[in-house]
């Protein structure tokens, strides 16, 4: 089995090999040469073992996963794979381990930490996509539902309904050969994840005689799962928002060495079990393991009055939708790309898809299941059978495609499976700016990527425009954004003020004596504390607070004028915003804070969505981890980019040369002529 390596300009790998396992174990192979450091923090991650290494910092996730048993729920995922899919992991697995030692010798991190590589298991790209995806559903927002409920009652729990703080969203939009100016469509999109060094995407291509496909991979993870080009049909994908995991209350009870559980049918025993977490610089933490019938306890254990279970599609299914990955490598149609869909588990996707032939896709594709509305809002009782899960929602909801399609987590095609979706600002915001246009080709769309209208600002302008009573700095402040064009630009002063006028309305909100029940939050793991903590809570909903449901008893006039009395002599200092919003990337290293990073344009409800916290900081965590656009009428003319760069090595050429191009709002060439590609030889 024979496979070559070249490379494009930026560093992209593009691999070629005699059949698909072959090429399965380049890519594994490359993966650990390029992104040793990260794919072994996953790794490590995904086990529970990460806290060895990284210190205590990372002993609350460590803790979680080991209490959700994720690696086993890896393990069980892989033991039913179906042959074929199980060989082609398999081979990958090898490339990984034949090319971690190399890898390892070329990143500092390893010796930084005293890190050596280790060695990969047949489920490893299983437990590493599921730790990345564990959260992506938000479930502890249940959490804060439920702390909200008891402390201001239940009829104040949508008060907060919003994008959460911690939910990785997308945007997406397909635009049908009519409204192009190429004869064929174009697929465009950009994923919000946590901005991370190295990056977590990997542009590569995967060449072999039954397919040719160009795309954004999950580094650790076998094929091109989000987004892809084979040149015949692409596809991509944003979160749907759905509903799939459920937390449960339990009531636990020792029995000796045993646990039962309270289930609708009485006590039954529960399996229980003690691990131990090595922490770097502390002494070990030993876990008790806990799992009901309806799941792993997360929260809580038997000596407490009650105790949180999660029940999650890929535990209880024993699939996560990997038989799905080789199918989309091989696809040549939308119809391909729809039959592949059938295996998707988790997470959740709008999918969208283009073909040559002129055939568009728009559908939901994941497991949802069928229970009680209560559980989609709350912790539910796990006692009660009325909560318990009844088969899953089939089919998926999918919507024909008139012209354009556009998806960005607002509440749209996926709204049956759903609670809380993202504000449609963005969705509107990207419809509005394609219909502006009926020639669009890939070069143009970056236009779109970069827009950074910001369409939330609206409530808080109407309640400004309102005050009255102001000194003359407030009210020079009020006309000033009143005449703003409400453009996140970097070097926007006007921006800027908003923003500090923005965080000191959160700041007011969240002291004001009506929400004093919730600053504390409630004593649950710290792996959920960014679900819980009401200033980011309140700066993330306040479009709602100011507009559409009002907190009751708080004069929304007064406080923010007040805000604005409070802000106006700073706002007059004609910083620009790009000052204040900064990158800070994420790096798994203990002590790598090296300060805020390069100035940005953007906002959280922008199309170009850099968030930051309201109220919190002004800098920037999370947003666009690649953008592209996949061309139809001819993949050459493709175009794509991410923040940082190929490689995730420091000091090499390819680890941020794409930064500036990013930064810049600028897409990069799909390079796909094999002439002018660089071959490397081992």
């Amino acid at each position: 089995m024979n496979a070559r390596r070249f490379r494009d300009p930026w560093g992209v790998p593009h691999l070629r090999a005699d059949d698909p396992l072959a090429l399965a174990t380049a890519q594994g192979r490359v993966t650990a040469y390029d992104r040793a450091w990260q794919i072994e923090v996953e790794r490590h991650r995904s086990r529970g073992t990460s806290a060895a290494f990284l210190g205590p910092d990372a002993l609350g996730w460590d803790r979680f996963v080991r209490q959700v048993r994720l690696d086993d729920t890896a393990r069980r995922c892989h033991t039913a794979l179906d042959p074929a899919t199980a060989e082609w992991v398999g081979a990958y697995v090898d490339g990984v381990n034949a090319g971690l030692a190399a890898g390892a010798a070329r990143s500092p991190e390893f010796a930084a930490t005293g890190l050596r590589p280790g060695r990969w298991e047949p489920w490893t790209p299983l437990a590493v996509w599921l730790g990345h995806h564990i959260l992506f559903a938000g479930f502890p927002g249940k959490l804060w539902r439920e702390h909200v409920a008891r402390r201001l009652g239940p009829e104040a729990v949508d008060l907060f309904a919003t994008d959460g703080p911690a939910v990785a969203g997308s945007n997406g939009w397909l635009l049908a050969a009519e409204r192009t100016g190429t004869g064929a469509a174009l697929l465009a999109g950009d994923p919000h994840r946590f901005l991370e060094d190295p990056g977590v995407y990997q542009q590569i291509r995967l060449a072999c005689p039954e397919y040719d496909v160009v795309g954004l991979a999950v580094p650790g993870v076998p094929g091109i799962a989000h987004f892809g080009h084979t040149g015949k049909v692409a596809w991509a994908i944003t979160n749907a928002m759905a509903d799939y995991q459920d937390v449960y209350a339990e009531r636990l009870r020792r029995d000796g060495t045993r646990v039962q559980a309270l289930g609708p049918d009485g006590w039954r025993p529960a399996h229980r079990h003690v691990e131990t977490i090595d922490v770097a610089g502390a002494d070990p933490v030993q876990v008790e393991v806990v799992e009901t019938d309806r799941g792993p306890v997360i929260a809580g254990g038997p000596d407490d009055e009650t105790a949180l279970s999660l029940r999650y599609p890929p535990r209880v299914r024993g699939d996560l939708g990997f038989a799905a990955l080789p199918e989309l490598l091989r696809a040549r149609t939308v119809a391909d790309i729809d039959h592949a869909l059938r295996h998707w588990v988790e997470p959740v996707n709008v999918v969208q898809a283009a073909d040559t032939a002129g055939g568009l896709l728009h559908r939901v594709a994941g497991a949802v299941p069928v229970r009680h509305p209560e559980n989609g809002r709350r912790v539910v009782p796990g006692w009660d059978a009325a909560h318990s899960w009844q088969g899953w929602h089939a089919p998926m909801p999918r919507a024909e495609v008139v012209g354009r399609a556009v998806m960005a987590n607002e509440r749209g095609l996926a709204a049956p499976l759903g609670v809380e979706f993202a504000a449609g600002h963005r969705a509107r915001r990207i419809a509005e700016l394609l219909d502006a246009g009926s020639a669009w080709t890939a070069g143009e769309l970056a236009t779109v990527h970069t827009d950074t209208y910001l369409g939330a600002a609206g409530p808080l302008l109407t309640v400004l425009e309102g005050v009255t009573g102001l000194g003359p700095a407030a009210a020079a402040l009020r006309e000033r954004l009143l005449r703003w064009d409400r453009r996140m630009a970097a070097d926007s002063t006007d921006a800027a003020a908003y923003a500090t006028l923005r965080a000191a309305v959160v700041r007011r909100i969240a002291a004001h004596p009506a929400l004093a029940e919730l600053a504390e939050p409630p004593a649950y793991p710290e792996v959920f504390a960014p679900w819980l903590a009401l200033t980011p809570r309140v700066g993330y909903a306040l479009e709602h607070l100011l507009g559409a449901t009002p907190l009751p008893g708080v004069d929304v006039t007064a406080l923010v004028g007040a805000a604005a009395e409070e802000v106006a002599g700073a706002a007059a200092e004609e910083v620009p915003w790009g000052d204040l919003h900064r990158l800070v990337s994420w790096r798994a290293l203990p002590g790598s804070d090296a300060g805020p990073g390069p100035r940005l344009d953007g906002d959280h409800d922008c199309v170009l969505a850099t968030s930051s916290v309201p109220g919190v900081t002004h800098r920037c965590f999370r947003g666009p981890a690649a953008r592209f656009v996949w061309d139809l009428a001819c993949r050459a003319d493709s175009r794509w980019v991410v923040p940082l760069g190929a490689c995730g090595v420091p000091g090499d050429p390819h680890h941020d040369d794409q930064s500036a191009a990013w930064l810049a709002g600028d897409l990069l060439p799909v390079s796909t002529d094999w002439e002018q590609l660089t071959e490397e030889r081992d």
